[in-house]
C-alpha cells in the first residue's frame, strides 16, 4: 500500500486545484513554464474558471493552446511535481474507465482542435513554432551570460587569476555552438530528425568553411549565425520528408539521412549562410542605427508597445532578433528597453493600491503579486489587477515608455545599454548587464531607467487612471473586483478575454515582464 502524502501547503494547492479543473480523468498533460502550470483538457466546459481565480494561490487564468494557471515564480515549480503526484494518485485508485471514456476523450479532442482553429492565426502559430525553437536555450543564455559576466568584473576590478580564463571558456562555449542547439530545436519542431538538423547547423561554425569561397569572397565560421541555422534545418526538414516518401523502407537507413545531410549542407554551404550572414547584419546594424538616431523616441515607442505585444503573443518574433544580437554583438540592446514595460506595470500596481484604500482584496493582490513584478514577472500584476480595470493598463503602457525613452535617450548619447541573455527583466536582468561603457555607469542607466518607468506609471494611474465613477465603484471593502470592473467598464471583460487567448509563454520568451 502507498504511503501517504505529506500534506505540504504547495500539496494543497494542487488538491484545490484538480477538482476546479474537472479531475484527474479531465487532465491530458501537465507542464509549467515560469509562471504558469499548463494543462491540457478533455473537456473544456468542466472547468471552473470563477471558483479557480478564488484560490489564494491563483494569479489568474490564461487560455491559449493550453489552459494556463498563473501560479507565480517559484511556486509553481512546487505545485507541478505535486500536481503530477496527485493525478497518479488519483487515477491508480479509479475503476478501469467505462466504456464511454473514448468518446468523451474524442469529444474533448474535437472542442479543443476547433477552438485552436478558431483563436488561431497562420502567423501566431509559425511565431509560436520559432519562440518553441529558442526558448529551452533561455536557461543556458541566462547561466553562461552571469558567467560572463562575472568575468568581466574581475577583469575590470584588475583581477586576472587563471579562474578568469576559465569562465570566459565557460561562458562563450555555449555560444560558440548555439547553431547547432536551433538546428536541432528546429527540426524537432517541424517533424524531422533532432540530429539531421544539428549536423546540417553545424556546417555554419566549422571552421574549415573557411576554405570556402562564395560570390568570390571566402565565407567565415559562423556566417550567417542563428538564422543560418534555422534556415539549414528548415531545409534538411523537408528534404528529409521528402525522401521519407520516395525512398524505399530497405534503403531508408541509408539514403535517407546521406542525402538530408549532402542536399541541405550544399544548399548552406553555397547560398544560406551568405544571405543569413547578409540578413543579421542588416539586423545588427538597424538596431544600432535605431537607437543612435532615434535615441528617446525609440525607446518611447519600444517601451510602450511592449506589453500589447505580449498579449497579442507577436514578441515572440523578437526572439530571434535578441539572440542574433547576443551572437554577434554578445549583448541585446532591444531587451533593457522593452524591460521598462514591467516598471511602468509595477509603477501602476503602486498607484492602484494607494489610491484604491478601501479595496482590500485588490490591495491584498497587488501585495502578493508586487515581488514577482519587481523581479519582471508582470503577468499576476497585469491579468489580476491592470487589465481587468482597463484605464490602468494603458497607463501602465504609458509609464513604461517612459522608462524606455529614459534608456533610449542615454544610448543615443553614447552610453548603450545590453544584455547577454534574453528572458529575465525587471531587478532580475542586473547581474546580464553589459554596455559600451563601464559596468557601474551600464547599472547606473538601467536603474534610473527603471525609476523613470516606476514614477511615470505610479504618477499617470494615481492621476489619469480611473474616472470618478470607476473610483467610486472600486474603493469599496464590499464589492469584487472583477464585477466591479464590469460595472463601471463593461467592454473590459471582453478586452480581457480578447488579449488572454492568443497570449504567449513568458517567460519565457522575454514575455515575463
Amino acid at each position: 500500500m502507498a504511503q501517504p502524502q505529506e500534506r505540504t501547503p504547495h500539496r494543497a494547492t494542487a488538491e484545490s486545484l484538480l477538482p476546479l479543473l474537472g479531475g484527474a480523468g479531465n487532465i491530458t498533460s501537465v507542464a509549467h513554464c515560469m509562471t504558469r502550470l499548463r494543462l491540457g483538457l478533455v473537456d473544456r466546459s468542466l472547468v471552473q474558471d470563477e471558483a479557480l481565480k478564488g484560490l489564494p494561490a491563483v494569479m489568474g487564468v490564461v487560455e491559449d493552446d493550453t489552459y494556463q494557471v498563473v501560479l507565480g515564480p517559484g511556486t509553481v515549480g512546487r505545485v507541478t511535481p505535486e500536481f503530477e503526484r496527485l493525478l497518479e494518485e488519483e487515477r491508480s485508485a479509479e475503476p478501469a474507465a467505462a466504456p464511454t471514456a473514448d468518446g468523451l476523450a474524442a469529444q474533448g479532442a474535437a472542442l479543443k482542435a476547433e477552438r485552436k482553429r478558431r483563436n488561431a492565426t497562420p502567423v501566431k502559430l509559425f511565431l509560436r513554432r520559432i519562440a518553441n525553437i529558442f526558448v529551452p536555450l533561455i536557461p543556458a543564455l541566462i547561466g553562461c551570460g552571469i558567467v560572463a559576466g562575472l568575468a568581466g568584473l574581475l577583469t575590470n576590478l584588475g583581477w586576472v587569476p587563471a579562474v578568469v580564463p576559465a569562465l570566459a571558456a565557460i561562458a562563450s562555449g555555449f555560444m560558440s555552438l548555439i547553431a547547432v542547439f536551433v538546428g536541432i530545436n528546429t527540426a524537432k519542431e517541424f517533424g524531422g530528425t533532432p540530429v539531421l538538423g544539428g549536423a546540417v547547423a553545424a556546417i555554419i561554425v566549422y571552421a574549415g568553411v573557411a576554405q570556402v569561397s562564395v560570390f568570390g569572397q571566402k565565407l567565415a565560421p559562423g556566417q550567417g549565425g542563428v538564422l543560418g541555422a534555422l534556415g539549414a534545418a528548415l531545409l534538411a526538414v523537408q528534404v528529409e520528408k521528402w525522401c521519407r516518401r520516395w525512398v524505399p523502407e530497405a534503403l531508408d537507413v541509408l539514403v535517407t539521412p546521406t542525402v538530408t545531410v549532402l542536399v541541405s549542407g550544399l544548399a548552406t554551404l553555397f547560398g544560406l549562410m551568405f544571405l543569413a550572414g547578409e540578413v543579421s547584419t542588416a539586423i545588427g546594424e538597424f538596431a544600432n542605427w535605431l537607437l543612435a538616431t532615434g535615441g528617446a523616441f525609440a525607446g518611447f515607442v519600444l517601451g510602450g508597445l511592449f506589453l500589447p505585444l505580449v498579449m497579442l503573443g507577436l514578441h515572440q518574433a523578437l526572439i530571434p532578433i535578441h539572440t542574433t544580437l547576443i551572437q554577434q554583438q554578445g549583448y541585446t540592446v532591444l531587451l533593457p528597453i522593452l524591460a521598462m514595460a514591467g516598471a511602468g506595470q509595477v509603477g501602476a500596481a503602486i498607484a492602484i493600491y494607494f489610491r484604491l484604500r478601501r479595496n482590500t482584496s485588490l490591495r491584498k493582490t497587488i501585495k502578493s503579486a508586487l515581488p514577482a513584478g519587481f523581479l519582471g514577472v508582470g503577468e499576476p500584476l497585469i491579468y489580476s489587477v491592470s487589465l481587468p480595470l482597463g484605464r490602468p493598463f494603458v497607463t501602465a503602457c504609458v509609464g513604461g515608455a517612459f522608462g524606455g525613452g529614459f534608456v533610449g535617450l542615454l544610448n543615443q548619447l553614447g552610453s548603450a545599454v545590453g544584455s547577454t541573455a534574453y528572458g529575465p527583466s525587471g531587478w532580475a536582468l542586473f547581474p546580464l548587464l553589459k554596455g559600451t561603457s563601464d559596468l557601474g555607469t551600464t547599472i547606473a542607466v538601467y536603474a534610473a531607467g527603471l525609476l523613470a518607468g516606476y514614477i511615470a506609471g505610479f504618477l499617470l494611474t494615481y492621476f489619469f487612471g480611473f474616472s470618478k465613477q470607476m473610483r467610486a465603484d472600486l474603493n469599496t471593502p464590499s464589492k469584487d473586483t472583477a464585477t466591479a470592473t464590469k460595472a463601471v467598464d463593461p467592454t473590459a471583460a471582453q478586452e480581457t478575454e480578447a488579449a488572454r487567448a492568443p497570449a504567449g509563454d513568458d517567460a519565457r520568451q522575454p514575455a515575463a515582464v
